[in-house]
């Protein structure tokens, strides 16, 4: 069984960020805005096992801080969907631009 090749793995994982950065940019909707900061974390956990693979393969650095941030992202969307739910009771739109919440 053959390993794939890190620089495989890189620029996988290159190409997700990229894709979160682009929409994280790009989209107006809070739900986009959080699926591509979801992306963005999902590429470092790929960072994080590859490397630790490749320069540590009987260690489990890598792994730990990959759990650590699953943890971190799933309270992220917890109090993130929350918060979107507030605020389209409150304006009946995800849109950004049409939640300005400075003028109320």
């Amino acid at each position: 069984m053959e390993q794939v090749p890190l620089l495989h793995v890189l620029i996988l994982s290159t190409t997700i960020f990229f894709l979160g950065m682009y929409g994280f940019f790009a989209r107006r909707n809070m739900l986009m805005i959080l699926m591509s900061i979801e992306l963005i974390l999902n590429s470092v956990n790929i960072n994080f096992l590859a490397f630790n693979h490749y320069l540590y393969p009987h260690q489990l650095e890598g792994l730990f801080f990959s759990m650590f941030i699953i943890t971190v992202a799933a309270g992220e969307v917890a109090v993130a969907i929350a918060i979107i739910i507030n605020l389209y009771r409150r304006f009946n739109t995800v849109d950004i631009e049409d939640t300005n919440t400075m003028k109320y």
